[in-house]
């Protein structure tokens, strides 16, 4: 086997470390929780300071991998990503934890920004299309087992696992990768945009921090209003630094267009809506219903089932659907799903929530290939790195601000519920102190051991009600983004925008679900920049 196939072998092992652990953690999460005696807040910030690096760190990892090397930031990424594993499966403390998954997003920008390029460099012709469909369906068996796999060995082993099994397998990345992977640059690369990079990362953290701190105290806080002002301050400092630069992180002017401006919409978006809600919908299933890790991934396989059954088909109609129509409609399903969703109730089971899911998921399957493509079609090849790595960076802000703004509506309607629950109910006064752990630890059965016999009943019913209270608004508060998003999709989305013939090259049927950059922009030379 020749080095071209061996490169395709160190990306996908990759690729499909990456998105399996994406899948994996959200399943894991009320395991962590209870070993690590997480709070709330703290299974906001697993899940974000992955995607906040992430975010942050994606297209400077495109700059640095088009002047130092691709081949060299690849492996420094799997390597960064698997220490970062290894730090999280040996986690004390909730702290521990985050910091590691920030490492962890640290070595993920570096993979993702330079995956495809390699793909890109190493085949040429029909062979660079197998090459792409392969890597396509190995990212689609990725987010489709992820929940399942995530599931079994969080129940058979303990949720370290899911991060300790990385291990191994970036071992082997890198080595392949090292030993068989053509080195390769962009002539002329700038340096990375320092001051850029600074700013944004502090303004979305400034961001996130204020939503999730919203959930432990009130959203008219002098500190989250605080943390919401500079914000605003540090993102308008960063729209004047990249105005000025010659080679900015943000190529400003890309915002003139409008099927740009339409598919960063789309894919905030559907991140912000369908990604974000996983996190709390998996709560829901193992703090509230009582399923355990792998009870609750098999039902996830409803939506990761619903993505696969229609992503291939909207690979092939992006190259005979206008994608305003693939996009918007993708979108408007989607928020059909998660208002399908909603009503659920103390005594609600699973079965209600399988309409939205698996209606939720056919509608990002058809969003997510022709949302790649309105990435890279606006611009000519040159830039389609820059591009396509915008549109990325845009899915993973929606992620994190959308799991911070998300969780801090959730608590806030489950504190009132509750709240308006204990004055109803006089007798459970004596047990609020308990209540009030079970509702935010998330350890329902472990409080339950302090309440008197005769009041659990009870209380286990007003912790559910208060809960369910709060995922009904969120699905709502969803609902309402996927279709916003949908409308301005259909109404900026323009296939005059696009360059060259009128219509760009389709992306590989797997491209999507944790904000990968197209194809179509690997093909141009660089990916995530």
């Amino acid at each position: 086997m020749d080095k071209r196939w061996w490169t395709l072998v160190a990306v996908c092992l990759g690729t499909f470390m990456l998105l399996l652990d994406i899948t994996i953690v959200n399943v894991a999460l009320p395991q962590v929780e209870q070993s690590l005696h997480a709070s709330f807040s703290d299974l906001q910030w697993v899940v974000d300071a992955y995607a906040l690096t992430l975010a942050a760190l994606l297209l400077t990892a495109g700059s640095l991998a088009d002047r130092y090397g691709r081949r060299l930031v690849f492996v420094a990424g799997v390597a960064l990503f698997s220490a970062g594993s290894l730090l999280c499966g040996f986690a004390t403390s909730p702290l521990f934890l985050i910091l590691s998954r920030g490492g962890q997003g640290v070595g993920g920008a570096a993979m993702f920004a330079t995956a495809l390029a390699l793909l890109a460099n190493a085949f040429h012709g029909r062979e660079r299309g197998v090459a792409l469909a392969a890597w396509g369906a190995v990212t689609g068996i990725a987010v489709a087992i992820g929940p399942v796999a995530g599931g079994l060995i969080t129940s058979s082993l303990s949720w370290r696992w899911i991060f300790f099994v990385n291990v191994p397998i970036g071992a082997v990345a890198v080595v392949v990768a090292v030993a068989q992977v053509v080195e390769s640059r962009a002539a002329g690369a700038e340096g990375a945009d320092v001051v850029g990079l600074v700013l944004f990362t502090a303004a979305l953290g400034s961001l996130v921090y204020g939503l999730i701190r919203a959930s432990e105290t009130a959203w008219t806080d002098t500190g989250v209003l605080a943390c919401f002002a500079l914000a605003a301050l540090l993102l308008a400092g960063f729209v004047l630094a990249e105005r000025h630069r010659p080679h900015p992180m943000f190529d400003l002017s890309l915002f003139r267009v409008p099927t740009f401006v339409g598919g960063l919409v789309a894919a905030f978006g559907i991140a912000g809506s369908v990604f974000a809600l996983l996190l709390y919908l998996v709560l829901y299933l193992q703090d509230i219903l009582g399923y355990d890790a792998l009870q609750a991934g098999v039902r996830l396989i409803v939506i990761s089932g619903g993505v696969l059954a229609t992503s291939a088909i909207a690979g092939r109609l992006t190259a005979r659907v206008p994608l305003r129509y693939l996009v918007g409609t993708g979108l408007l399903v989607s928020a059909a799903g998660l208002g399908l969703m909603t009503g659920t109730g103390a005594s609600s089971g699973w079965t209600h929530l399988i309409p939205g899911f698996l209606v939720a998921g056919l509608g990002t399957g058809i969003v997510n290939p022709p949302l790649a493509s309105t990435a890279v079609g606006v611009v000519e090849p040159a830039r389609a790195g820059m591009a396509s790595g915008i549109n990325s960076t845009l899915r993973q802000v929606g992620i994190a601000t959308g799991i911070a703004a998300l969780g801090s509506l959730l608590a806030t309607k489950e504190r009132s519920t509750i709240a308006a629950g204990l004055s109803a109910l006089p007798r459970l006064r004596p047990a609020a102190g308990q209540i009030e752990a079970a509702a935010h630890g998330g350890a329902l059965g472990a409080q339950l051991a302090a309440v008197p016999p005769a009041l659990r009943p009870a209380v286990v019913h007003l912790v559910r009600a208060g809960f369910t209270a709060g995922l009904n608004e969120i699905l709502a508060v969803g609902a309402v983004l996927a279709a916003a998003a949908g409308v301005a999709s259909l109404a900026l989305i323009r296939n005059r925008d696009l360059v060259g013939a009128g219509r760009p090259t389709a992306p590989a049927a797997g491209d999507g679900a944790a904000g990968r950059p197209s194809a179509a922009a690997a093909g141009k030379g660089r990916t995530g920049h």
